[in-house]
């Protein structure tokens, strides 16, 4: 049969280990087809909750005890957990879950039936249809949660999930061996680490789903949550997003095509002093474009660069492709030219130089703009098109 772990992070939880152990073991009994087990793993606490659990195992062959010397906070107890359930307890599947009882235990076969029709990760959700938090939290608790949560969504734009910092969850061995090397530092031992495995999970593609449950205030004991959960949970959020947008490939094509912006406005300022305008609108693009090869080549499309062998007819490829960028560049100025006209708009002095704007230095503008439309169309299908052997 398949095992499944229940893994439960206690530190100071003497009195409420000693309810939830027996309440989880009636719950197997009404799994079948699963091997079902329990992994306390305490963080040295001063009340003896090891203790409690080493007279627990006396009675029921499948609790198991881990203790750590040193506490490591939450993400370090299941970090540790995980490792010893899916390595010497041998388990395909583990649940997070709340020593408290703040957790709904009947809900475990919901989980693995949703594991059984093939889902690698399944979460408790409180904020979906069935779901629900304490009516008794303050109002200052129900606001940091349910906001914290859509401004989670908000910021990683993904909807898709509904509860982001939720603490019931169970998750298979092929999730854990994808994400935990990821999760080593101590930013990820506190109670950020929920929101770190998720995230990071999610960005790897795998199957997740949630099931509604509704989340009970702890009746013995304080809550570990403080002031620095929040604060971490905001950090993290918009460190792991800003740390997406700039290294997105995207966002590295519009840099360098406003870097070939610069480069062509500041050059067909120099060209229309030594020729006549159509000529100079062409000669500044191609400066554009000569630059465009050579930063896309390095950096937004790095990781598709061609052989150096290549770089010639790449790069005849690449001015063939962005052909189509000076064309629409060259009938958007052509036709501005003739429609409206050269106006002077505004003057730039600078020492000894002198820059005139006028509507010529528009229609550059907005040919860049609607032109760098095609180009990544182009780039990315033609010149650094995906091949199997590299990344998305």
């Amino acid at each position: 049969m398949k095992k499944a772990i229940v893994i439960v992070p206690t530190y100071n939880e003497r009195d409420n280990i000693q309810k939830v152990i027996p309440i989880l073991e009636s719950v197997f009994e009404r799994v079948k087809n699963w091997d079902m087990g329990v992994l306390v793993v305490d963080d040295n606490s001063p009340d003896k909750t090891a203790d409690v659990v080493k007279d627990l195992q006396k009675k029921q062959k499948n609790v198991h005890l881990l203790v750590n010397e040193k506490k490591s906070g939450l993400g370090g107890a299941y970090l540790k957990g995980m490792a010893e359930a899916f390595g010497k307890l041998g388990a395909e599947v583990v649940f997070e879950f709340d020593a408290d009882l703040s957790h709904d235990p009947q809900k475990i076969p919901e989980f693995l039936r949703k594991i059984d029709d093939g889902y690698d990760m399944v979460l408790g959700s409180r904020y979906i249809k069935g779901g629900g938090i304490p009516k008794d939290w303050g109002w200052d608790r129900k606001f940091l949660s349910v906001v914290g949560n859509l401004f989670i969504m908000l910021v990683l734009t993904d909807f898709r999930i509904h509860d982001w910092t939720g603490g019931y969850r169970a998750i298979t061995k092929k999730v854990y061996e994808a994400v935990h090397k990821d999760l080593q530092s101590e930013q990820f031992y506190s109670y950020s680490f929920q929101l770190g495995f998720l995230h990071k999970a999610v960005s790897k593609g795998f199957k997740i789903t949630e099931i509604p449950f509704q989340f009970v205030d702890r009746t013995v004991g304080q809550s570990k949550l403080g002031a620095d959960t929040f604060k971490n949970t905001l950090v993290y959020v918009l460190g792991v997003r800003f740390d997406e947008v700039i290294h997105h490939r995207i966002f590295k094509f519009v840099i360098v095509g406003g870097i070939g912006a610069v480069i062509q406005l500041t050059t067909l300022q120099i060209w229309r002093r030594l020729t006549f305008f159509e000529l100079a609108f062409f000669l500044a693009i191609e400066c554009a474009v000569l630059t465009g090869f050579i930063f896309n080549n390095f950096w937004t499309f790095s990781d598709r660069k061609p052989k150096l062998s290549q770089y010639p007819s790449k790069f005849i490829q690449f001015n063939i492709a962005s052909s189509g960028s000076i064309i629409i560049q060259q009938i958007i100025g052509t036709v501005g030219k003739n429609v409206i006209g050269l106006l002077t708009l505004f003057t730039l002095s600078f020492s000894r130089f002198t820059f005139h704007f006028d509507t010529g230095t528009l229609y550059a503008v907005i040919g860049i703009f609607v032109g760098m439309f095609w180009n990544y169309f182009a780039y990315n299908t033609f010149i650094w098109k995906k091949s199997p052997q590299t990344k998305t």
